[in-house]
């Protein structure tokens, strides 16, 4: 099951003709991945102080289906897609929530593939209390 993240669109995230500019999306992924890392009481920032670990991004794809605009309340799932060695992929799904309580409407979907690293960018091992909670959310 995915972890859902709501935020309001903010004026400064649209462009002239009053649509979320399409990099703010990418920004809303690491939104909802660092809000999925807090829900399973990790944080990236305890993974790069205790750890030495880093998650650089090395492939993001979003396939936009709809604007969102200024003010908008838009949902974000984030759920783990893939762990294997030091590979992780998230995948997404943003959505407007509906005024009238109804279905969200889908505007976005994409991931992001990160390969776990120390500080010189070398490959290692996620921690393993890290690797258990994100595959046991895989399984749900």
């Amino acid at each position: 099951m995915p972890v859902t993240t709501e935020v309001r669109v903010r004026y400064a995230e649209t462009d002239q003709m009053g649509i979320v500019y399409y990099a703010n999306y990418l920004v809303w992924f690491e939104l909802g991945r660092v809000e999925l890392l807090r829900s399973l009481g990790l944080a990236y920032s305890q993974l790069e102080r205790e750890h030495e670990c880093i998650l650089p991004v090395v492939e993001a794809k979003c396939r936009y289906r709809s604007p969102a605009r200024y003010d908008d309340v838009i949902q974000i799932e984030t759920r783990p897609a893939l762990l294997r060695g030091s590979v992780l992929k998230f995948a997404y799904r943003i959505l407007r929530k509906a005024h009238d309580g109804g279905e969200p409407a889908l505007l976005a979907e994409g991931e992001t593939v990160h390969v776990v690293c120390d500080d010189q960018l070398q490959r290692k091992a996620l921690p393993a209390h890290y690797a258990e909670a994100l595959r046991g959310m895989m399984a749900d």
